[in-house]
């Protein structure tokens, strides 16, 4: 049986997210309106990820007197996105987080033992000092998602959240016995793997409908 810590788990069922994700599920779904569609989701699990961030009191003038406001405090949040298929959520964050610094790490996923292969893996300097997100449409076996946040931890990586869009109970076990410090952040969690380590009922290969090569 799949057991997770709930307390770690954020299950996004904000009307929007839930709207979007059934269209991006839909075999019809065209590339443009899934790529679309992604991003936007993308976005809304962000602004939910980012809730706690830590802010500074800072003086300010406006048009019409001084204040004292609120901004961001320390260093720029890093996104980390695994490819190919988490830039569909990238740019999405990105319209959130303009400033943030990205990271890539690239992961292929071996059709026969579903171990995934890195192949590229290219982080920004001080991680230790970074609030860091990681992108990734599918948290299925969770391999990917392991291997790219040993790769940040690394580098001294401590605040990492994990977002996807949708996540298999066997992934979030997976993911929090290897990295129990990592918030999860998703819009669904299905039922179960199958035989072939798809989500079930998912929504097929995330890159491959973000890209147009099925």
């Amino acid at each position: 049986m799949s057991e997770w810590d709930n307390s770690r788990v954020h299950l996004i069922n904000h009307p929007l997210v839930q709207h979007k994700l059934t269209t991006l599920r839909k075999k019809q779904t065209t590339t443009m309106e899934f790529r679309l569609l992604a991003s936007e989701i993308g976005l809304l699990l962000a602004y939910e990820a980012t809730r706690d961030l830590p802010l500074k009191s800072v003086e300010i003038d406006t048009p019409l007197e001084p204040m004292v406001a609120q901004e961001l405090y320390g260093k720029k949040t890093c996104i980390i996105s695994i490819l190919r298929a988490g830039n569909g959520l990238l740019d999405g964050v990105l319209q959130l987080l303009p400033a943030a610094k990205v990271g890539y790490v690239g992961m292929e996923r071996d059709e026969i033992t579903h171990q995934p292969k890195l192949y590229y893996c290219k982080l920004p300097k001080a991680m230790d000092e970074r609030n860091t997100l990681v992108v990734d449409p599918m948290l299925a076996t969770g391999f990917s998602a392991i291997e790219s946040i040993h790769k940040v931890k690394a580098l001294g990586g401590k605040d990492i959240r994990f977002i996807c869009l949708l996540a298999a109970p066997e992934g979030l076990t997976a993911l929090q016995k290897a990295h129990p410090d990592v918030e999860i952040y998703t819009g669904a969690i299905d039922r179960e793997l199958d035989e072939n380590a798809y989500i079930r009922p998912g929504l097929g290969d995330a890159g491959d409908r973000l890209y147009g090569t099925l």
